[in-house]
């Protein structure tokens, strides 16, 4: 059974990244676990105007966001009757963050699907800034589905990589399990001005080949001064409908999101990423 975390605001991108994961895990017994933290709503009410109307506005968002969810689990109910699937929700005063992190550890959550911005992100950014702190911060898997982005089958995956990090067993065989029901090809792709690779880094590349076994996978090499141009360039050259990257110290995806400030992530967006996680941080 996997177990898979849906962050919701409500809004249309959040629908839609929810719609892609009932296709997603159609094949797979799923436990889907909707959830809504409304504290920064409480805090942000038009109507909190002294600490006499604070319980009365907990309350009253409190019955708002549990009504949403029911009408949320309608809407998913009619759209994917899915006998392999079971439907959890959850209506928290509690930061997204805080409460994400709850239910991950509560409920041994495999995986978490959002949408890359919410409802009241600006248009120009990558990444709304609820979706990059998960990112940054959860200790999960993270897989952020574009805007009006439809759901196909994954077919051509590309997994950047600088092979420096041992990567967690756990975490490839997520990578397996997800991708070898729809027979993805993934081409790891290592941005260098050299092929020559240190004993570490080979070490790091076969323990990748044994794990991620049931799907054809390639190693490509590509020369560039800036490891985002080269992604972007890969993608659009190679017909690529899927990004895996991880997020960890020294990794490709750490220096795009820890070193940019939220308006200047500089991966374009235009195919769902997975963000794998393979260290804590403190």
């Amino acid at each position: 059974m996997i177990n898979v975390l849906l962050p919701t605001d409500f809004s249309e991108n959040a629908m839609n990244a929810i719609k892609y994961a009932l296709e997603f895990f159609k094949y797979e017994n799923t436990n889907f676990y909707f959830m809504h933290a409304y504290q920064a709503e409480v805090y942000n009410h038009k109507d909190l105007l002294s600490r006499t109307d604070f319980d009365a506005i907990v309350e009253d968002v409190k019955q708002q966001s549990d009504a949403n969810l029911v009408s949320l689990l309608n809407t998913v109910k009619e759209i994917s009757p899915n006998p392999r699937f079971k439907y959890h929700t959850i209506s928290a005063y509690n930061s997204l963050l805080d409460e994400a992190d709850l239910i991950v550890d509560g409920k041994n959550i495999d995986l978490i699907v959002m949408g890359t911005k919410g409802k009241n992100d600006a248009s120009n950014l990558t990444f709304g800034s609820n979706t990059l702190q998960v990112l940054k911060y959860v200790q999960c898997p993270v897989l952020a589905i574009p805007n009006d982005y439809k759901y196909v089958q994954p077919k051509h995956a590309v997994f950047p990589t600088n092979y420096l990090i041992p990567y967690k067993r756990r975490e490839l065989k997520l990578l397996c399990n997800l991708f070898s029901p729809y027979r993805t090809k993934i081409d790891m792709l290592y941005v260098s001005k050299s092929e020559k690779l240190s004993f570490r880094q080979e070490d790091n590349k076969a323990f990748i080949q044994e794990i991620v076994c049931k799907n054809e996978i390639n190693f490509y090499t590509t020369e560039s001064k800036k490891i985002d141009d080269a992604i972007n360039i890969y993608i659009k050259n190679n017909s690529v409908d899927f990004l895996i990257m991880v997020n960890t110290r020294h990794s490709y995806l750490e220096n795009i999101l820890f070193e940019s400030t939220i308006d200047k992530v500089s991966i374009k967006m235009s195919i769902p990423l997975l963000a794998m996680q393979n260290l804590r941080r403190v």
